[in-house]
């Protein structure tokens, strides 16, 4: 049975969970969600997909999950893939949940405030805020990454994939590659890597569509 992921191409939680369902071999689709014309947030979709009113959903069989970690974690489970071994399962759970705490969380509130508000209606101060705190996650990212090619053990895990997912996106949001290249040469080995596709390939939804 086809796995189904409700998703859209701006989102980086969303990236994480089709990221690892593409380059775990599963056999799966996308579902695009219209967040941008409120899907998320009608009742229709609380009541019949997600009542978080949140994207991404994963649908396989009787079984619905949301939140990026727990599907990741499912295809772990499912495929074999990317959940480390022995003790180094806690390390990759450990930065997933860093990641989403630390790194995603405001790299996401930051992308949509500068990019996907009108002008007039950008919070100067909370970006500056956010983007102070971003400059710590991605210290710790970089300083984590120095001689090392994955951020736990010697091959892809759920780490990578959590923690990569809204550094490859176009938007500006305060984050140059250039700056942190610990973080430009983990970013490049990872699209590198066989199977691996942009979020605005792997997910139906683009800005230009808005345009």
């Amino acid at each position: 049975m086809t796995i189904k992921l409700y998703c859209f191409g701006e989102s980086g939680n969303a990236y994480k969970a089709a990221l690892a369902l593409e380059l775990s071999g599963l056999d799966w689709e996308p579902a695009f969600v219209d967040f941008f014309k409120g899907e998320t947030r009608s009742p229709d979709f609380r009541a019949t997909v997600n009542p978080m009113g949140e994207a991404p959903v994963m649908v396989d069989g009787d079984l619905r999950l949301t939140q990026s970690g727990a599907i990741q974690q499912y295809v772990t489970d499912k495929s074999g893939k990317f959940g480390g071994s022995g003790n180094d399962r806690y390390e990759v759970l450990r930065w997933v949940l860093w990641d989403n705490h630390k790194l995603s969380s405001q790299a996401g509130v930051t992308r949509f405030l500068m990019n996907f508000l009108p002008e007039d209606k950008r919070p100067a101060e909370v970006i500056g805020f956010l983007q102070g705190r971003l400059k710590a996650a991605y210290d710790v990212l970089n300083g984590h990454l120095a001689g090392r090619d994955w951020i736990v053990g010697d091959g892809i895990t759920n780490a990578d994939l959590s923690c990569c997912a809204y550094l490859y996106y176009p938007e500006p949001f305060g984050f140059d590659r250039a700056d942190w290249p610990h973080i430009d040469a983990w970013l490049t080995r990872l699209s590198e890597t066989p199977g691996w596709k942009h979020p605005y390939d792997l997910m139906p939804g683009n800005p230009s569509d808005r345009a």
